[in-house]
């Protein structure tokens, strides 16, 4: 068979040097790429290299501002109602129809003055009976007496006589009691703040007729807390302002020992002088009570925080550390609060203790106008 007749047959290279040369190149440069790429894994560079030990980082600034102590009155506030220092309603002492009425309404009255008067004319016939029937009585007596002395009479008759005799002369005291009575009088000075009495009504005994206040002096009734109750005792003075802007020295009269069952608070008076009566019973008044004395830090209510274990206080900085001191408000005044707890010296941190804490190194700084401002709001 020729070659025409086998056909085209593939060319081949093998025979060619330049073919050689080529492929070896090829296989070459792959080898190189894949060196350079392994190369940071095998041989990692010193930037890569983590970093050894603790990575360290700049103290926290804060403003600080220094405090000294002071030497400030403590105070014991509360709320209270006006009480009049007497407070009573008249009564009728005998049934009766009103004569006159002598003093009305809203009139200021002494002790012993007469206020009305009940008509006498039933009184007058009421006592003549009475005695009527005690002389009548004492006749009885006589006559049971002088039989038993005869013999014809027994000591339980002479007993029954006597008895009669006895409840007689009680009828006449009585009518003369309601004689006498027929003066309604004030039982002591004060203002008739009601009269419900008019001429020519009948008024039964033991009627309500008229009530009568005493504001002269008042008494302020407050409530004292469990916590604050050893502060307050008997004489203390006393501040007192009332709603209506009158401001009165008053002092402490009494201090409850038994606390009300529902608030568990006590009950204290203050005595206040109204001698022109001016100041009405029933308004609202505070009171204020000094109870001693305590040396405190003013601090603005701003930097007061808690701690982890939900304590009430402030930061400070000493040695370059926060120092957190619990402490206890002893005056709250506009702009601040007067606090103890505190050292007598005292570097408070004004601005970012919300940042910072307990033991924490810090960067202290001086505070400026703007960070006191800052602390102030």
């Amino acid at each position: 068979m020729t070659d025409s007749e086998q056909g085209p047959r593939p060319m081949r290279f093998e025979d060619d040097p330049g073919a050689k040369r080529s492929a070896w190149i090829a296989g070459i440069l792959a080898v190189a790429i894949i060196a350079w790429m392994g190369s940071g894994y095998l041989f990692p560079s010193d930037d890569d290299a983590p970093a050894e030990g603790p990575v360290e980082t700049a103290p926290v600034s804060v403003a600080v501002r220094p405090s000294t102590a002071e030497t400030v009155t403590l105070y014991f506030r509360a709320e209270g109602q006006a009480q009049p220092d007497r407070d009573t309603m008249v009564r009728a002492e005998t049934s009766g129809d009103v004569a006159e009425v002598l003093v009305p309404k809203g009139a200021r009255v002494e002790e012993g003055e007469v206020i009305a008067r009940l008509s006498a004319d039933r009184l007058d016939a009421d006592l003549a009976g009475a005695r009527e029937e005690a002389a009548r009585a004492r006749r009885e007596l006589e006559n049971a007496q002088q039989l038993l002395d005869r013999g014809v009479s027994t000591e339980d008759r002479v007993a029954q006589a006597r008895a009669a005799l006895a409840a007689a002369e009680a009828q006449v005291v009585a009518a003369e009691t309601g004689l006498e009575s027929t003066e309604i009088v004030a039982p002591f000075g004060g203002r008739l703040e009601t009269m419900t009495l008019d001429k020519g009504e009948f008024v039964s005994a033991g009627a309500e007729v008229a009530r009568l206040v005493d504001n002269r002096p008042l008494t302020v009734a407050v409530q004292v807390p469990q916590q604050s109750l050893g502060a307050i005792r008997d004489g203390q003075p006393a501040e007192v302002r009332f709603i209506t802007g009158e401001t009165r020295e008053g002092r402490v009269t009494f201090v409850g020992t038994a606390a009300a069952t529902q608030t568990r608070t006590f009950l204290a008076e203050i005595e206040v002088p109204n001698e022109d009566g001016d100041i009405p019973a029933g308004i609202s008044a505070r009171v204020v009570i000094p109870t001693g004395e305590a040396r405190a830090h003013f601090v603005p209510s701003s930097i007061v925080s808690l701690n982890e274990e939900g304590e009430t206080g402030v930061k400070t900085v000493e040695d370059g550390r926060v120092v957190f001191y619990p402490i206890e408000v002893a005056r709250a005044e506009i702009g601040g609060i007067w606090v103890t707890g505190l050292p007598d010296q005292a570097d408070l941190i004004t601005v970012g203790q919300g940042f910072v804490r307990g033991g924490e190194e810090v960067r202290a700084r001086p505070e400026t106008a703007s960070a006191s401002a800052e602390a102030q709001r």
